[in-house]
């Protein structure tokens, strides 16, 4: 399975001022592909796809302030609250070997190093200096698993195959 043409690099947190502004929470707090980029699709809560061209974007501090064309004021803006916010893959650049975007991860199947399945990933949160991933499913002993995105306890991902290994850390156990 190739990776999605639409790559979800954050969520709509709040509706910003009075002129349609929205603050746009990317997954990586130091990311600044949304100042770079010319459009964005958005999935609303309710399903529905957009794509939506962008007027302005600055960054603040601990989001990405974006006016997008056609939202002129606060209750547009609101309405868009929530929503997944996507970049066309075309226009990120490639990561580096052994890189990975954090949108690609979600959905990834978690396995252990033995191949039972624990679950699947859900989110990445940005917690400190690496980030972790958020692991639920039926395969586990408590409702999720945080693990931290480093090589000692992932340390095997197939985006191909929609999988990765994980070894959990020892208080998990």
């Amino acid at each position: 399975m190739s990776p999605a043409e639409w790559l979800q690099v954050g969520y709509v947190a709040r509706a910003h001022g009075l002129r349609g502004e929205v603050g746009v929470k990317p997954f990586d707090p130091d990311s600044q592909v949304l100042l770079d980029v010319g459009r964005l699709q958005l999935e609303l809560k309710s399903g529905q796809t957009c794509l939506m061209s962008i007027r302005s974007a600055r960054p603040a501090v601990r989001e990405i302030l974006i006016h997008l064309q056609g939202i002129s004021d606060r209750t547009a803006a609101e309405a868009l609250v929530g929503a997944a916010v996507r970049v066309h893959r075309e226009e990120l650049p490639a990561p580096e070997e052994g890189e990975y975007f954090q949108g690609d991860l979600v959905g990834l199947e978690a396995f252990d190093a033995q191949g039972v399945k624990l679950g699947e990933v859900v989110e990445v949160w940005e917690t400190g200096p690496v980030p972790n991933l958020v692991i639920r499913g039926p395969g586990l002993a408590m409702p999720e698993l945080v693990v931290p995105f480093v090589e000692e306890f992932v340390p095997k991902v197939d985006l191909e195959r929609r999988r990765l290994t994980v070894n959990p850390p020892e208080y998990w156990e």
